[in-house]
């Protein structure tokens, strides 16, 4: 059983046929990561028992020729920002070492009905603040591709979990990148839906107006699986959208491909810029050349605004995790450190349990939040992301799909930016304008031997899930 090549749809078959059990297969999943992770880092904590017993629940369903879900008996991880009953969920985080969940957040539950077997919790960046998973108060995550290297963040672990074959599938959390960015970096497909699609309720919070929740796979396909599951309306999520709930699987699953081919791809000059890696915009551009050659027709275009998405995103993003964090003060959730009195509590609280990167962006946030520089910057951004969705929408009245690098550079040597934000932030220039819109964004690998992974990024309109993902799974037929 070759683990890192299992997708969705062959351990679906091998469970029909009967070529190895759920059980068999969790056993294996837990083998390499006894294996594995020792080096990788990718797990936070693992649940054998609930997994196994989990697993024997499927088989059964198999031995009673049950119909099952796609996701049963699928070895699945999880970014530890989703909460689970009775279990620590840290968010990265040493304030929520000892946090444990009164109740299963939404993902968990459909995850649960659906008899998926959940492995463990990954590692993450704190509080998903972070490009990299180097901001994990607990360990840091490896490149499995190169153990020299980071992940990506800030689900790192999640992505590597899936790229070194510990789990088949797993799920991270997107608000700058953070799904697309390590799905980049470590040669994974990475799907953020569109916002409003799968329910947060339950997810710890960074920044709410541009968290979402998506998977990490091998495949689009296996992706398009995951996201026809986990997506639907929850009444426990404010922001969660009804639409959500209209019947896609059919265009998920079996996409056109004579309608796919028929999407017009623009491709947006400012993504093609100064401090793109060469390598990578040779390999996006390879992309692009195939595609055409297929006869899919390819649009120049510009998105004027996108220049200002990374400033715009670091102002938002900041305001709203600033605000999501006031919670975390060792009275109602967190660790409480030693005080003997309420301020000197919440000054060693948050002293002792926040890393710098989560004090970095309280601080930011607080700021611009601030009387007298509320207007200056965090109304002004928000008008600035304004224009941002304006750019996106206008432009899907001229094309059907966008297309763009992921990353600007392959993965960086772990240590490499440790000391320098603002070049840590970089890697997060392509991304970020997907969640300020709350359009769909997916990022594929790029078909190539011997290099480092590096991923293109299909954005679609709102909704569009279908046809970058069924674009994406034309380019996949145009490499097997």
């Amino acid at each position: 059983m070759d683990l890192k090549k299992l997708t969705i749809k062959k351990v679906q078959d091998g469970l029909k046929n009967k070529e190895f059990s759920a059980l068999e297969l969790t056993q294996e999943s837990f083998k390499r990561i006894d294996e594995r992770d020792v080096e990788i880092k990718a797990f936070l904590s693992l649940y054998k028992d609930a997994a196994v017993s989990q697993a024997e629940k499927v088989d059964l369903k198999i031995a009673k020729n049950e119909l099952i879900s796609p996701l049963a008996g699928i070895p699945i991880a999880l970014k530890d920002n989703m909460v689970m009953e009775g279990l620590t969920t840290t968010a990265g985080s040493k304030i929520l070492k000892d946090y444990k969940g009164s109740s299963d957040s939404t993902i968990v539950k459909i995850l649960k009905v659906k008899d998926a077997v959940i492995l463990g919790k990954t590692n993450m960046d704190e509080f998903a603040m972070g490009s990299s998973t180097e901001n994990s108060a607990f360990q840091i995550t490896k490149n499995p591709h190169d153990i020299t290297r980071i992940p990506g963040g800030s689900s790192g672990g999640s992505a590597a979990a899936v790229a070194d074959g510990m789990a088949v599938a797993s799920l991270g959390s997107d608000t700058g990148g953070s799904i697309r960015q390590p799905a980049s970096l470590c040669g994974l497909v990475g799907l953020k839906p569109t916002y409003g699609s799968v329910s947060r309720s339950g997810l710890i919070a960074m920044a709410s107006s541009l968290d979402q929740i998506g998977p990490f796979a091998k495949t689009v396909e296996d992706a398009a699986i995951i996201y026809n599951n986990i997506r639907g309306y929850d009444s426990l999520d404010a922001t969660s959208d009804k639409k959500s709930d209209e019947d896609i699987s059919s265009q998920l699953l079996k996409p056109d491909f004579e309608k796919i081919k028929k999407l017009k791809v623009g491709v947006p000059n400012e993504y093609f810029i100064d401090g793109l890696d060469p390598k990578v915009g040779e390999r996006v551009q390879g992309v692009i050349n195939q595609l055409k050659d297929s006869g899919i027709e390819i649009k120049r275009m510009s998105l004027p605004h996108t220049k200002y998405s990374l400033a715009c995103y670091y102002i938002v993003m900041p305001a709203e995790a600033s605000s999501n964090l006031e919670r975390f003060d060792g009275i109602r959730y967190g660790t409480r450190y030693k005080a003997d009195n309420l301020i000197e509590l919440y000054k060693n609280n948050r002293e002792e349990g926040f890393g710098v990167e989560p004090k970095r962006r309280i601080l930011l946030g607080s700021y611009v939040l601030s009387s007298g520089y509320y207007d200056a910057y965090y109304a002004k951004a928000q008008k600035v992301r304004k224009l941002i969705a304006n750019d996106f929408a206008n432009a899907f009245d001229e094309v059907d799909v966008i297309l763009s690098p992921t990353t600007p550079t392959p993965a960086f040597k772990i240590g490499e930016k440790v000391d320098d934000p603002l070049s840590m932030y970089l890697s997060d220039i392509f991304t970020t304008p997907a969640n300020l819109a709350g359009i769909p964004a997916v990022s594929i690998p790029i078909k190539t031997e011997g290099e480092l992974p590096v991923g293109f990024q299909l954005f679609g309109r709102h909704w569009g899930e279908s046809d970058i993902l069924g674009l994406g799974q034309y380019y996949e037929n145009l490499n097997k």
